[in-house]
């Protein structure tokens, strides 16, 4: 059994970051993708899956492209950063990675 890690934002853009084609890192900046990470946290919070008791089945899977237009959404809402779609897709991706690899692994 493995230690589980911690989530840590410096490391989970670190590690978005790696997962990103040059240019498309190249356009944004650490705060940037931070604002990111932290609308993938609210869209957790809002769909349960911050819960204790939240057992996820796999109808409740993760649903990437629902998240990122979720994302996207919020992004234009606000209007504090201007993202491309496909971007945002590819740094949710880059988070979700992340997550799977700081996962306790049995």
């Amino acid at each position: 059994m493995s230690e589980l890690m911690k989530y840590d934002e410096d490391d989970a853009i670190r590690f978005i970051r790696e997962t990103l084609p040059a240019q498309v890192s190249e356009r944004y900046d650490d705060d940037d993708i931070l604002y990111v990470i932290d609308i993938i946290w609210d869209w957790y919070e809002k769909n349960g899956y911050l819960k204790i008791d939240a057992g996820v089945t796999e109808e409740e899977e993760l649903d990437i492209a629902k998240l990122s237009a979720f994302v996207a959404k919020e992004i234009r809402k606000d209007g504090e950063v201007v993202m491309d779609p496909e971007d945002i897709n590819l740094i949710v991706k880059g988070e979700l990675e992340y997550e799977e690899s700081i996962e306790d692994i049995f």
